[in-house]
C-alpha cells in the first residue's frame, strides 16, 4: 500500500468512526429511556451534545495541527473518542452519558478535519475526485448500517456496547496511525488562537440548541429565555468580531457567495431536519407501532439504496441541469417521505419502506447537490476557510434538527401525557415537512443555467 493510500485509509476509518458515533445509538433510544429513566428531550441530547462537541472543536483542528503536529493531534483525537465511548458505556445516568458524549464529540471534531487535510493534501488535484467518491460512499454506508448494528447490540447484548464498542476500534486506528503516519515536522509558524472568536462561537453554538430545547419544556420559559439571550448576544458579538478581525476563526464574509449561502441553508432545512425526523421515527416505530430495535434500524438499508441512486444522479445531472431542479425535486420527495410517517398507514411495512426510500432519495439529492454547488464560485485560495464554515454549518444542522424536533415531541407528549400517543409524533412529522420547504423561495431565485454555463 502506498504512503498516500495509507493516509487516505486512516482518514476514511476515522471518518467512519465519527459517522458511526452519530447514528449507531438511534435504535437503542427506547431502551436508554427505560433503563436511564430519561425524557424524550434528554434523549435528543444524546446526539445533539455529540454534534455540539464536534462543532466547537472543528475550528481548532487546523490550529492545533500547526502547533502540535498532525500525527499527534490525529492520534490524540482517537484516544479521546475511545475514552468517551468507554465512559458512556459505564454511565449510570443520563447526565453522565451526556457528559461522556460531549467528550467523544470534542475528539471527533479534531479527528475529521485533521484527517481530511492530510488525505487531500496527499493526492494531486486530478486524483481527488476519486477520493471524494470513496468519502461519499463511506458517508452513505456507515449511517445506513450503524442503526442496524446498534439495534442488534441492544436486543442481544446491551445498549452499553453501542458506546463501549467504539473504544477498541479507536485504539486500532490509533495503532495504525502510529505506524503509518510520518513523524511530525513542526515549523516556527505557530499562529495565535483567536481566543475571543473561539469563546464567542462556542457559547453561541452551545446555547442556541439548548435554548430551543428548553423553550418546549413546561416550566422552563425563564431558563430558555436566558439561554437564548446568551446565544443571541454571543452570535452578535462574534459577527461583529469576525467582520472587524483580519484573521477570524471563521470568516463569515464568505457567506456573501450565493451558492455557499444557499447550500448552507439547504443543509439546515433538509438533512438537518431529517436528523430530527430519524430520532422521532425511532421512538414512534417502537413505542407506538411495536417494532423491535433491529427492525427499526434495518429501515436504513432501503434509505441507503435510495441515497446511492440520488448521489449517482446528482453526478450525472448537476452539470447539465444546475442545482435548482435538483433542490426542488429533493425537497418535494423528502417532504412526501416524512408525511407518509404521519399517515394512519405507517403501520404497514410497505409504507414504512416507501417513506425511508423517499427520505433517503430526497435528502441525499439535496445534500449531494448542495455539497457540489457550495464551492463552485469560491476562490481557490479561500476553499479551506469556506470548508470550515461548511463543516460548522453541517454539524449545527444536525444539532438543531434533533433539538427542535425532539423538543417539540417532548412538548406534545407532555400535553397528551402518554409516550404512546401517536398524534404527538404525527404533529412533529407535519412540522418537519413544513421546515423542509422553508428554502423554497431562495431556491426559486437561483439561476436556471448551470455554473459552467454562467462562467
Amino acid at each position: 500500500m502506498s504512503a498516500r493510500s495509507r493516509i487516505a485509509t486512516l482518514y476514511l476509518l476515522g471518518f467512519a468512526l465519527d459517522l458511526a458515533n452519530m447514528f449507531i445509538f438511534n435504535a437503542a433510544l427506547p431502551t436508554l429511556r427505560r433503563e436511564l429513566n430519561a425524557s424524550v428531550t434528554e434523549l435528543a441530547w444524546v446526539g445533539t451534545i455529540y454534534m455540539l462537541g464536534l462543532t466547537v472543536a472543528i475550528p481548532l483542528g487546523s490550529w492545533l495541527a500547526r502547533r502540535m503536529g498532525e500525527r499527534r493531534v490525529f492520534i490524540a483525537s482517537l484516544l479521546i473518542v475511545g475514552i468517551g465511548g468507554v465512559g458512556g458505556g459505564v454511565a449510570s445516568g443520563i447526565g453522565a452519558l451526556l457528559a461522556w458524549r460531549l467528550v467523544q464529540g470534542l475528539g471527533g471534531g479534531l479527528l475529521v478535519p485533521v484527517g481530511q487535510g492530510m488525505a487531500y493534501r496527499a493526492y494531486p488535484a486530478e486524483d481527488r475526485a476519486h477520493l471524494t467518491a470513496i468519502v461519499m460512499m463511506v458517508a452513505l454506508l456507515v449511517p445506513a448500517l450503524s442503526p442496524g448494528i446498534g439495534g442488534v447490540a441492544t436486543d442481544h447484548v446491551s445498549w452499553r456496547w453501542v458506546f463501549v464498542g467504539v473504544a477498541p476500534l479507536a485504539l486500532a486506528i490509533a495503532a495504525l496511525a502510529l505506524g503509518w503516519l510520518p513523524s511530525d515536522k513542526l515549523t516556527d509558524d505557530k499562529p495565535a488562537l483567536d481566543v475571543r472568536g473561539f469563546l464567542l462561537s462556542a457559547v453561541a453554538l452551545f446555547c442556541l440548541p439548548l435554548g430551543l430545547t428548553l423553550i418546549s419544556q413546561t416550566g422552563s420559559g425563564l431558563r430558555a429565555a436566558i439561554v437564548l439571550a446568551l446565544a443571541v448576544a454571543a452570535s452578535t458579538g462574534y459577527v461583529r468580531h469576525a467582520l472587524r478581525s483580519r484573521a477570524p476563526l471563521l470568516d463569515l464574509r464568505l457567506l456573501s457567495d450565493p451558492m455557499l449561502r444557499t447550500g448552507s441553508i439547504i443543509y439546515l432545512c433538509v438533512p438537518g431536519v431529517f436528523t430530527g425526523v430519524n430520532l422521532i421515527a425511532s421512538l414512534y416505530l417502537q413505542d407506538c407501532l411495536g417494532l423491535t430495535a433491529t427492525e427499526t434500524g434495518m429501515l436504513m438499508i432501503p434509505w441507503a439504496g435510495a441515497s446511492f441512486i440520488a448521489i449517482m444522479l446528482t453526478r450525472r445531472l448537476f452539470a447539465s441541469r444546475g442545482p435548482r431542479p435538483l433542490f426542488l425535486g429533493g425537497m418535494a420527495v423528502t417532504c412526501a417521505g416524512v408525511l407518509l410517517l404521519a399517515t394512519p398507514f405507517a403501520g404497514l411495512l410497505s409504507v414504512r419502506v416507501a417513506s425511508f426510500v423517499a427520505m433517503g432519495f430526497g435528502a441525499s439529492l439535496c445534500t449531494s447537490t448542495a455539497q457540489t454547488a457550495a464551492f463552485t464560485s469560491v476562490r481557490t485560495e479561500r476553499i479551506a476557510e469556506a470548508s470550515a464554515l461548511w463543516n460548522i454549518n453541517r454539524q449545527l444542522s444536525f444539532s438543531l434538527g434533533a433539538s427542535v424536533l425532539g423538543g417539540l415531541l417532548g412538548f406534545f407528549l407532555a400535553m397528551g401525557g402518554n409516550s404512546g400517543d401517536a398524534p404527538a409524533y404525527q404533529y412533529c412529522f407535519v412540522i418537519a415537512a413544513i421546515l423542509i420547504i422553508v428554502p423554497l423561495p431562495i431556491v426559486l431565485r437561483l439561476q436556471a443555467a448551470t455554473p459552467t454555463q454562467r462562467a
